[in-house]
């Protein structure tokens, strides 16, 4: 049997303890949305969730985003070490052929 599409078999029944102003919001929501108590937090649980899961991908993100800051910068020192390298010879060949005539 099933209830709004959820499968009424896989239902277990929780016990929770909320404070009284908390359960009095809760119930005008429920009351505004023609919904009850436990579809309410089924959703609220499912919500927390999916914004759990989105702020730890964005931790993973940061980090990589991080890591990847320092192999660029890595690679953006050595490769501007051998481009000074070759600057400095190109100038060393320039001043040869000015020196030379060529």
């Amino acid at each position: 049997m099933t209830n709004g599409g959820i499968d009424l078999s896989q239902l277990k029944k929780v016990l929770i303890t909320v404070p009284e102003p908390l359960l009095e919001e809760v119930d005008l929501a429920c009351k505004g949305e023609n919904s009850n108590r436990s579809e309410f937090v089924r959703r609220a649980m499912k919500c927390y969730l999916a914004e759990k899961r989105k702020a730890e991908l964005q931790e993973q993100l940061a980090r990589g985003y991080q890591e990847m800051a320092d192999i660029n910068l890595e690679l953006s020192d050595v490769y501007f070490d051998l481009e000074e390298e070759q600057f400095s010879r190109y100038e060393e060949k320039l001043s040869e052929c000015e020196s030379c005539g060529c």
